[in-house]
């Protein structure tokens, strides 16, 4: 049985208490509607970038060893994320640690130094973060297929940004960056998991003031109309790397069709036996890894299909890949799979749920990009509900237009 209680602070910042039975663990999550979609094209790269340099210290604990050292004391797992849509801190420990940990991540995420000097140290890592990604053939096709999909829109350039942004970047616009984004009106503080040990006295509450009062950032920029490319990466490989990108017209806005397309991913390539592997991988042998997954943005939904593969049967498996998507276009789903399909996407996230962390995560992403009420208990029941007619609906909404992105031995006129 989950249990909610949400407040919002003086600081505009809504603290969002989580219950959950069964466990010794307590996450603390703080987040901002402060990711790479909300750059301007100057910035790119710098919210995760930002994202590093507050680990360097805060007022309480002033050096990157004094959060380091604390949180391992703790017996806490810290870490952080940049994506698109959200920037996150997070810490995980035993619960009777909750009240030091929420004082140890609020001090350095809350009122971090950003010294000047820390931030040159710490920009050649990120260059090393972004040149290792290049190294990546895998990685390179995740950042070309987002380019192929939205062009120049911020959902189109990488998250780590281009090196010579990392270069360029001051402390008084990493400033500016923050001030201008991470509003608590458009973030959220969470506390998931065992809560015996988060007093009810003010001072849990407290800490989390430590954020300051900003003005309500600007909306992002909406996600453009859907005209996708085809974008190769030549390299002299055995392997190849595919990656295809569909917009279905699916309301995002409505959790049931979001879940609908869920479960239509699901059947088309999340699971071992689903249409993309049974047939792709089972088969016909053409690919180590072939998948499919479904993600939602604030204001567009996205259906993506990778494959893994010797690079002699890539063109076969991107028209095999292709003409799956139009059989259950066509065709649609059947009871069956859809069954299956449901069973197991239902199943995986109750597995998930059994981590507190990703409970975090996912009533971040519930509230600050969709703004909705925060129950995984629903989130689940969601899945649970979803109906054949639903997914043949969602099915018919994923036109034959796509992006395509691909690393290895190829050129565009492949993929025609």
């Amino acid at each position: 049985m989950t249990t909610i209680a949400s407040s919002t602070l003086a600081n505009g910042l809504p603290l969002h208490r989580i219950g959950l039975e069964g466990t010794r663990a307590v996450t603390i999550l703080v987040a901002f509607n402060a990711g790479a979609r909300t750059e301007l094209p100057a910035e790119n790269g710098m919210a995760h970038f930002l994202e590093h340099l507050v680990f360097k210290g805060g007022e309480k604990f002033p050096h990157y060893r004094d959060v380091n050292e604390t949180a391992e004391m703790l017996g806490g797992s810290l870490n952080a994320y940049t994506s698109h849509d959200l920037v996150a801190f997070h810490i995980t420990a035993r619960a009777e640690a909750a009240l030091e940990a929420a004082d140890l991540l609020t001090d350095f995420v809350g009122r971090p130094h950003l010294d000047a000097d820390e931030l040159d140290r710490e920009r050649g890592v990120v260059i090393q973060e972004i040149q290792r990604y290049k190294d990546e053939p895998s990685s390179v096709a995740e950042q070309l297929i987002d380019r192929a999909a939205f062009g120049d829109h911020p959902l189109g350039r990488p998250v780590l940004g281009p090196e010579e942004h990392l270069r360029e970047f001051t402390r008084d616009a990493i400033l500016a960056f923050r001030n201008r984004r991470w509003a608590g009106r458009r973030g959220g503080a969470f506390v998931v998991g065992n809560l015996e040990h988060v007093p009810e006295n003010g001072a849990f509450a407290e800490l989390f003031e430590r954020f300051p009062a900003l003005a309500p950032p600007q909306p992002f920029e909406p996600a453009p109309p859907f005209e996708p490319e085809v974008i190769v990466e030549p390299r002299d490989t055995n392997q190849s790397h595919l990656r295809m990108s569909y917009r279905p017209r699916v309301d995002v806005s409505e959790p049931s069709r979001r879940a609908a397309l869920t479960i239509y991913a699901t059947l088309l390539g999340g699971s071992m036996s689903s249409r993309l592997f049974d047939e792709i991988r089972e088969q016909r042998g053409l690919a180590y890894s072939v998948y499919a997954a479904s993600h939602s943005h604030a204001d567009v939904p996205l259906l993506q299909l990778s494959a893994g593969l010797d690079s002699t049967k890539c063109v076969e498996a991107y028209t095999r890949m292709r003409e799956i998507v139009s059989e259950l276009r066509d065709d649609g789903p059947t009871e069956a799979e859809v069954q299956r399909a449901r069973a197991y996407a239902a199943g995986r996230r109750i597995l998930a749920f059994e981590n507190t962390n990703a409970v975090a995560r996912h009533a971040a992403a519930q509230s600050i990009v969709f703004g909705e009420k925060i129950d995984p208990d629903a989130a689940i029941a969601a899945l649970d509900a979803v109906t054949l007619d639903e997914v043949v609906e969602v099915a018919g909404d994923v036109a034959d237009t796509l992006a395509v992105a691909c690393v290895g031995p190829h050129s565009e006129s492949d993929f025609s």
